[in-house]
């Protein structure tokens, strides 16, 4: 068997590939995001899945075919990784398809030619297997000079791709390198396919050629199409002379960091252990620095909840390695050093990465602390081999937020199943618990009526965008308390559809429109417009005459309140596009409320904004409000819209149709978002914009309120009343509050040191009270007392003047009320006292409860906060009581 070849770099087998085929008329396409078009699609996990319209004869291409590195992502054999040389959750697809320009002549004839005259792998370990069936790949390759010894034909479920039950399909043909017998079963049956490590599958070639039909029968496509995949990180442990994925130059850069960093030693032999810890946190910082770098965040549900699943498997697997504090932000720059070159944009988002792996994992560490020393102890209660207990399971998941996945991980480590079945009982019966709770909830009488109505109601036609009154509209339907009804008198609160209206019902984050509908002898106020299945429901009170349905009416919205609402819905697109332009690309909408007062913007981000980077926000809006920038509004297709640049709501669904919103300049936009709300005409009508609060809404996700025109003028007026306030209670100028405010500050504080110095200090009258009053107890003096005024960090104060000032061993529990009102408690005690038997972590642990509070610590110190001031007295009778006082 042939044992020389020459070894190629993971970038340099990247690059060859690509060359190779884009030399032959092939064009080259970047990878695709790992977010797909695709709905069907969580993740991206082929080099195909950008392909697929093409492959559906949807769009055609003028070159002869494709190819491209697809970066990808497969989680369904998550449980693996790290305990085998092959499983990977991230991993890059390079790939070349055809959508009828090559045939699976010259697909066959390129593929040898790659892999033999280019990366020049020797031809006798090289072996071939094709569908049972397909003679034609089988002849193929031998024309090309494989040996008949090295063909191998499988049946459907390994050679044989379909699409579903009927539709396209085709053989398959895959290319296995031989690893040597070393690494093999050792049975003389041994052969491509076999489970062991020993036949390395690295390119599938798909031939889909056939139609299958509901009957079976399988007609020839119009064309043949191609689709291939090279695995690059099987093909860089080939071409590097290794035995697995995570031997190869990449994977081996980020296991020596971890190495580095953890003080443990790597064996690729190893299957367990610190070794296994080191390859999944290797595959997930990949992971994960990918993931997010194409905009998926960290959440709870999909690929959010992919994306947190990884990096806390990654952080946690640091833990079992010993490595104290953060650490992964390491990894990705590691990661960014390796493959920033071929995928450019994990340098354009490292700030965005590494701050949210930063909270993340400063985050998932107090999950940790937490809840592992509640898991600890309930597995240590636990009989040899015996499951833990699905309820156990569940408070870890709902009290804790502890992973389930997690839980059974460390068990697992621990020699213990996890009661699944009562784990998912447990979860049922909290569902089963919030399902009625949600019984009284007032929406759930209205859905049958509107689901009824929208069977025999057309939808409602919005004419609102350029009028604000329309005559003759027709009311369809009236609802009254979740009830259709022919009419409605005066006094009566009811909810009226109209054929057409201008009303803009409630939708994209804007409120809906108020108003007035009146025919002869009938007003109805409006307070609200909804949008029930597409029907716009007038929420409106019936002031004077009967409305039937069947009547006409004018239809006529605020005016005025519009106006602000068009004002601001304008100024929240400026907002989107300047939170890009300071913070990156990676801010997007995570929701939105439009209302004629103000506006409030979510959007996803890591970390809270600096006061120079909201300046640099509001600024940018303001500059746009200045320049009097034209509001222009396009209806397009919704393809045409996105090469447009359009932004696009994650995760909403759009018609074929779309309206698209556009700010500026039409070759070079500030804004242009698909939206359907109202907006003002030109950018000058939104006066001014300010932004009155910045916040964190959950997890990467932060909040921005603003005003503007009248509300930035009404909020700057009452501002600057209380600064004249301010002035006046202080006596002094506007411009001299900051520095008589300042000068205050400082005297509160002499005086609170003073103060503190003085109730903590050895002439304390409190504690030189508290230190006659001690008790004499079996080894050492206790003190016990309750101070006022000080703060839970003054308390250790009181602990050193109670040491200096008793003689011999002396233990003190004291207790205050802070300045915020919750309670703080000390326990401490010397060392001979500690000697004698007093245990500071103890005495706190008994009494915090007294307080609503939680504390502990050492045995010579603890200390506990709480809720319940009230509960104090208790607490320290309970203390003395614990100790024999």
């Amino acid at each position: 068997m042939s044992a020389d070849y020459p070894s190629m770099t993971t970038a340099e087998i990247r690059s060859k590939f690509l060359n190779f085929f884009e030399e032959r008329g092939l064009k080259l396409y970047p990878s695709s995001s790992l977010v797909p078009d695709d709905p069907s699609l969580l993740l991206a996990n082929a080099g195909m899945n950008q392909f697929k319209e093409y492959y559906q004869g949807k769009k055609t291409m003028k070159e002869i075919g494709a190819i491209s590195c697809q970066k990808c992502v497969r989680t369904n054999d998550i449980d693996c990784i790290g305990e085998d040389g092959r499983h990977l959750s991230f991993f890059e697809m390079l790939g070349d398809f055809s959508f009828g320009g090559v045939s699976k002549q010259q697909a066959c004839a390129w593929a040898f030619e790659l892999i033999t005259k280019e990366f020049k792998l020797p031809l006798d370990r090289l072996y071939f297997t094709v569908f049972t069936e397909d003679d034609e790949t089988h002849d193929v390759w031998r024309s090309l000079g494989v040996a008949e010894d090295h063909i191998s034909r499988l049946g459907e479920d390994d050679n044989f791709w379909a699409a579903g039950p009927t539709g396209p399909c085709g053989p398959c043909s895959e290319i296995y390198f031989d690893m040597g017998e070393e690494v093999g079963c050792g049975s003389p049956d041994c052969k491509p396919g076999c489970d062991c490590d020993r036949f390395l599958e690295f390119w599938n070639l798909v031939f889909t050629q056939y139609d299958r039909q509901e009957d079976g029968s399988m007609p020839e496509l119009p064309h043949r199409n191609l689709d291939t995949g090279m695995g690059l990180e099987r093909m860089a442990a080939i071409m590097q002379h290794k035995t697995a994925n995570y031997d190869g130059d990449l994977m081996q850069h980020l296991i020596k960091l971890g190495e580095e960093i953890s003080g443990k030693t790597y064996d690729a032999d190893d299957y367990s252990g610190a070794s296994r810890s080191l390859r999944i946190i290797a595959d997930h910082s990949r992971a994960v620095d990918f993931m997010i770098s194409d905009g998926i965040l960290p959440g709870n549900e999909g690929r959010e909840y992919v994306l947190r699943r990884l990096l806390r498997r990654a952080v946690f697997h640091g833990r079992l390695l010993g490595i104290e504090g953060a650490f992964l932000t390491k990894f990705i720059d590691e990661v960014n050093a390796q493959m920033g070159e071929a995928y450019p944009e994990l340098l354009k988002n490292v700030a965005l990465v590494k701050g949210i792996v930063a909270s993340e994992e400063e985050r998932f560490s107090t999950t940790l602390d937490n809840g592992r020393v509640y898991l600890d102890e309930a597995l240590a209660a636990l009989a040899e081999g015996a499951a833990l207990p699905g309820d156990v399971a569940f408070k870890l998941h709902d009290t804790f937020g502890f992973p389930i996945d997690l839980t059974v991980e460390i068990a697992g480590t621990a020699g213990h199943d996890v009661d699944m079945d009562g784990f998912t009982a447990c979860m049922e019966d909290q569902k089963a618990r919030a399902r009625a709770n949600a019984k009284g909830d007032a929406w759930g009488s209205f859905n049958d009526v509107w689901v009824e109505l929208s069977d025999k109601v057309a939808a409602s036609e919005f004419d609102g965008y350029d009028n604000d009154v329309i005559e003759g509209a027709k009311v369809v339907a009236i609802v009254r308390n979740g009830e259709s009804v022919e009419s409605a008198a005066a006094g009566e609160d009811v909810e009226v559809v109209l054929d057409r209206t201008p009303f803009y019902a409630e939708m994209g984050g804007q409120q809906g429109d108020a108003g007035k509908l009146s025919a002869e002898g009938v007003v109805l106020t409006v307070a609200d417009t909804k949008n029930h299945n597409g029907l716009y429901a007038h929420v409106a009170h019936v002031a004077d005459g009967t409305l039937t349905v069947g009547a006409a009416v004018t239809a006529a919205l605020d005016a005025e309140r519009r106006g602000f609402l068009r004002r601001n819905h304008t100024a929240t697109h400026l907002l989107d596009a300047a939170l890009k332009q300071v913070l990156g690309e990676h801010v997007s909408q995570a929701g939105s409320l439009v209302t004629p007062e103000h506006l409030r913007f979510d959007f996803t981000h890591f970390e809270a904004l600096s006061s120079e980077q909201l300046k640099a926000v509001e600024d940018l809006v303001n500059q746009q409000i200045f320049a009097s920038k034209p509001v222009v509004t396009r209806v397009m297709g919704i393809d045409e819209a996105k090469a447009a640049g359009a932004v696009a709501l994650f995760g909403e669904k759009y018609g074929d149709v779309v309206r698209v919103v556009s700010v500026g300049a039409e070759d070079q936009p500030f804004s242009r978002e698909l939206c359907g709300g109202t907006h003002a005409a030109n950018t000058a009508e939104i006066g001014l914009f300010k932004i009155i609060s910045e916040s964190s809404t959950g997890s990467n996700v932060r909040r921005i309120e603003a005003v503007t025109s009248k509300g930035a003028l009404d909020y700057m007026a009452d501002r600057l009343a209380l600064v004249d306030a301010a002035a006046t209670a202080l006596k002094c100028r506007v411009d001299e509050v900051p520095a008589r405010m300042e000068n205050l500050q400082a005297e509160l504080r002499e005086t609170s040191n003073k103060l503190k110095k003085a109730l903590t200090g050895g002439s304390s009258d409190a504690i030189s009270s508290a230190i006659e009053g001690a008790v004499e107890l079996d080894g050492y003096k206790l003190v016990v007392a309750e101070l006022q005024g000080l703060e839970a960090a003054d308390l250790r104060n009181v602990w050193d003047t109670v040491h200096q000032k008793v003689a011999g061993p002396v233990a003190c529990v004291v207790a205050s009320v802070t300045e915020k009102g919750t309670p703080a408690l000390l326990a401490a005690g010397s060392d001979d006292a500690v000697k004698a038997g007093f245990h500071a972590g103890n005495v706190i642990k008994q009494i915090a409860g007294l307080v609503d509070g939680r504390g502990g610590g050492r045995p010579n110190m603890a200390q506990a906060g709480g809720k319940n001031a009230a509960g104090i007295a208790d607490a320290l009778a309970a203390a003395k009581t614990a100790l024999g006082a």
